[in-house]
């Protein structure tokens, strides 16, 4: 009887301490979380290596390049993009994430006026040993995160003066697969998921100290991984406000403000997020990038360089992660684009310059007729090609004045 008593009061007294200390770690736990500023809804998406960028200028940037988008890094960032892309591009990517998780990707890209279209997919991968309760294997294979997209966007209004607004969206199938162990841990737990992303992207000029054509102000807005939940869980959905200036020609920053949403309740959706990002080209052949994403309270900085090798451009960039993890997380990722050109746009604009300053000089020597004849040529050939537009316009508008001021002198004064 005083046995059973003993057990009993012990039993008691254990039960009350674990609450304790369970209750004693909660607070413990949400004291650090408002430190460091650990967000609650974290980790409730599923597929997450939606999140995880394969690599190239947009991870050098810090992920803010959804108004940057300039390369074939745009299908993860700005599905707008691609009709505003200057060639043809084949990329490779091979990212070492944690521990031997690896991430490969591919992006095929090209653009016909305004109109582009891309193709692209990565796989994220790990070993996965599985074993039972006596830490016998029971199973073995990979775990593996798997997207396929395809991408269509179109550019409208464009312009010389403004590059116009691009819209596009990226169609995108993710599978989630696990491999099947003896004890059948694994069951359902592969998983396919369905989701689009769209974009919008606009070009122009605003406090531009330096001559050149290119647009030295972009603004984006882009909504990623859209779709119904995945086994219930919601997809990782998000909106991004991008925006990026070039205030010296060799020079551009980028800012990226993501608001994570959950489809299946907005109440519980992440924090916001920022991503900063800085380009130094230093040379023709030469860049610069980093970037600094704050997510949960911890950073992620990105340092990289990109070559520019004949055909090819490689870039590596390193990154520093703790946006994962306490523990720093370091990690290289590698890119190599080739260009496989620009279906002959670069030899027209040529043209439509020579005819344009062909245009000017017999506008000088008084030969109208042959001006007007060389600038429409120009703007057959280029219809977004502004200033020859204005130059055959004023052109005809002298044209008919000379005729007017004619007229009037052939007109007798009344007796």
């Amino acid at each position: 009887m005083k046995r059973a008593a003993v057990l009993l009061a012990f039993a008691l007294f254990f039960t009350a301490a674990q609450k304790a200390c369970a209750d004693s770690y909660s607070d413990i736990y949400q004291v650090i979380s408002n430190l460091l500023n650990i967000d609650r809804n974290s980790g409730r998406t599923t597929l997450r290596s939606l999140l995880i960028p394969m690599g190239g200028l947009a991870e050098g940037m810090g992920t803010a390049y959804t108004a940057v988008a300039k390369d074939s890094s745009y299908f993860e960032a700005n599905p707008a993009a691609s009709s505003t892309l200057d060639y043809t591009e084949l990329s490779v990517f091979h990212n070492n994430w944690i521990a031997d998780t690896k991430i490969e990707g591919a992006v095929y890209t090209m653009r016909y006026k305004g109109l582009g279209i891309g193709i692209g997919g990565k796989w994220l991968y790990l070993p996965f040993p599985a074993t039972n309760d006596f830490g016998d294997r029971v199973g073995a294979g990979y775990y593996s995160e798997s997207m396929v997209g395809f991408n269509l966007s179109y550019n409208f209004f464009p312009g010389f003066y403004f590059n116009g607004l691009s819209a596009g969206a990226t169609g995108k199938i993710a599978y989630r697969s696990m491999p099947a162990v003896e004890s059948g841990a694994t069951a359902n737990n592969s998983a396919l998921g369905v989701m689009l992303d769209a974009g919008m992207l606009a070009r122009f000029n605003l406090l531009k100290f330096y001559s050149s054509r290119s647009k030295n102000l972009s603004l984006a807005l882009a909504v990623k991984n859209m779709g119904p939940p995945v086994l219930g869980d919601p997809l990782p959905t998000d909106a991004t406000f991008g925006l990026a200036y070039s205030p010296l020609r060799p020079l551009t920053f980028s800012l990226d403000i993501t608001q994570p949403i959950d489809l299946t309740d907005i109440s519980k959706s992440e924090s916001l997020n920022v991503a900063a990002g800085a380009l130094v080209q230093v040379s023709d052949f030469f860049k610069l990038h980093g970037g600094l994403l704050i997510k949960g309270g911890n950073p992620r900085i990105t340092i990289g360089s990109t070559f520019d090798v004949e055909l090819a451009r490689v870039t590596v960039n390193y990154t520093l992660d703790l946006t994962t993890q306490f523990t720093p997380l370091n990690r290289i990722s590698i890119q190599a684009a080739f260009s496989l050109g620009d279906l002959g746009r670069a030899d027209i604009a040529k043209k439509v310059d020579t005819l344009y300053l062909n245009g000017l000089d017999a506008y000088s020597r008084g030969e109208v007729d042959q001006a007007i004849s060389l600038w429409d040529e120009a703007l057959r050939l280029d219809y977004t090609f502004d200033p020859a537009r204005e130059s055959r316009d004023a052109a005809i508008a002298s044209k008919s004045l000379k005729q007017t001021m004619i007229d009037l002198q052939r007109i007798k004064p009344s007796e």
